[in-house]
């Protein structure tokens, strides 16, 4: 499947991802793949010379996992139906040839770009090289273009003739004995039609974000033979750590943009930039809070703060195995739910981010906007995640109106808040004036399963300690005698 390596393992030095996708092929039970999530990254290419460079994901498919095609064909709405390589352009062209004298069109001089006739055609073609023992693999860009997400009956004509073409390679004997690979390539697995993803002869392959190690190595190319001084103040182990949430295309774009410009990537520029890059890519499907304080300055909530340090101190000694997956702070307004949360990401030193109004009226968008997220998180981590006015904001299995997308939304967020792999990973804060409205669900054990409930001060003493700590946060001293000073004027 893949090129021949030097190492006894072909697969060894392949992504993760991929290695998962060549294992499946192997199989010989799947010869239909759905590839989501960072699929605009760049991938790792092995040169002729046994150096690595990174490149996107289509010649990553063409030229490393399946460099030892036959022939590898690409196809998308917007540039129609290409090829790899000039060899298997000049076959398919004679294939078309014959094809246009035996059904009277004239395909092998202007191949069509629309799905009805670009499928017909590739299916032919398909069909009669694998009849005749050669390798091929198939690259379908922006799938969600040709089988969107949705109902069969709210769908074009096309859009039904292209499903039922593509679940019918899926499982048809032929494409499954012979040696073919069709990959679908699409950004967001929701955007693609769930009789796609979720058919038992379909593999869903997910690129995820780089890791730190895959981030660092990158890195390392980028800056090869160019002092490190020159254009970073920050370590390159210490860059490939800051850089979390990142993908490699963020990352040529910062490094680039230091190297052109001179100006050097400081951790101030690095933060800024990070935060502009990441909200961006979101759609401003969340918000980044900058944690500027510790919970030393909260006044009160003495209690509250026992169970924050607590749980700071063991995420600091990698027990994150007694972490709770979740908090539900509580409280009347005004009492300092937010300012909490926010002190606590402060307290040791990690992301806060909050969830902003990724629902939408369009159907599809809203799961679309729901599976960004949950893979920024998963690159983020370890993150601390904050959503306020939590009773109303994620609703409840029950509701209705909505053609079921709120139920199903409520459904995903809790499936995924409960995933123990996520534990001290991902810390999640449920904040509410009216915890009797948030559903039981996500008030047990396994998701905000700590309990946190804030009052107004009740005693001088807490009045006392409420009124330094805003003297502190604002920078607002007052003596005794009234006398107020701003910045020591």
């Amino acid at each position: 499947m893949a090129k021949t390596r030097k190492t006894d393992d072909p697969l060894a030095d392949l992504p993760p991802w991929a290695q998962k996708l060549a294992q499946r092929y192997y199989t010989r039970t799947v010869s239909t793949f759905v590839v989501f999530g960072a699929v605009r990254d760049l991938q790792p290419v092995s040169r002729d010379d046994g150096t690595k460079e990174f490149a996107n994901l289509k010649t990553f498919l063409g030229a490393e996992l399946f460099g030892g095609r036959d022939h590898v064909i690409y196809y998308d709405r917007s540039s129609g139906i290409r090829s790899q390589a000039p060899e298997t352009q000049q076959d398919f062209s004679r294939a078309m040839a014959a094809y246009d004298a035996m059904y009277g069109t004239d395909f092998a001089r202007v191949m069509p770009r629309d799905p009805g006739r670009a499928l017909q055609i590739i299916e032919n073609y398909l069909r009669l090289r694998v009849s005749d023992g050669k390798s091929l693999a198939l690259v379908i860009d922006f799938a969600e273009t040709i089988a969107p997400a949705g109902d069969m009956g709210s769908m074009s004509s096309e859009d039904r003739f292209t499903l039922a073409t593509l679940i019918k390679w899926s499982q048809d004997p032929q494409f499954l004995q012979g040696d073919l690979s069709i990959v679908l390539v699409v950004e967001n697995l929701a955007d693609i039609s769930a009789r796609l993803s979720r058919n038992p002869y379909v593999a869903n392959i997910e690129i995820l974000l780089p890791t730190e190690d895959e981030r660092l190595d990158f890195v390392k190319w980028k800056l090869e033979g160019k002092k490190l001084s020159t254009v970073s103040d920050v370590g390159v182990q210490a860059l490939a750590k800051m850089t979390a949430g990142l993908s490699r295309i963020n990352l040529d774009r910062l490094l680039t943009e230091a190297m052109e410009s001179g100006h050097k990537i400081t951790p101030d520029i690095l933060k800024d930039k990070k935060k502009e890059i990441i909200q961006a890519e979101c759609h401003g499907l969340l918000e980044f809070i900058e944690p500027a304080w510790t919970l030393d300055v909260v006044a009160g909530h003495a209690k509250a703060k026992k169970m924050l340090r607590d749980a700071a101190s063991m995420l600091k000694k990698g027990r994150i195995e007694v972490m709770p997956m979740g908090y539900l702070v509580s409280g009347p307004v005004g009492t300092g739910k937010t300012f909490l949360v926010t002190c606590f990401a402060g307290e040791i030193g990690i992301p806060c981010v909050k969830f902003l109004n990724f629902r939408s009226q369009w159907q599809g968008v809203t799961e679309s906007n729901l599976e960004k997220i949950f893979n920024l998180l998963k690159a983020l981590w370890p993150v601390a995640v904050m959503i306020d006015e939590a009773d109303a904001f994620l609703g409840d299995r029950d509701a209705g109106g909505d053609s079921g997308t709120s139920s199903r939304i409520f459904g995903s967020i809790a499936s995924f808040m409960g995933n123990t792999e996520f534990r001290g990973k991902i810390v999640w804060f449920l904040l509410t004036c009216r915890p009797d409205l948030l559903p039981i669900d996500l008030k047990r054990q396994g998701r905000a399963e700590e309990h946190l409930a804030l009052f107004y001060p009740q005693t001088d003493g807490e009045r006392d300690e409420l009124f330094t700590a805003m003297q502190k946060k604002t920078k607002v001293k007052v003596d005794a005698k009234g006398f107020i000073e701003t910045d020591g004027q």
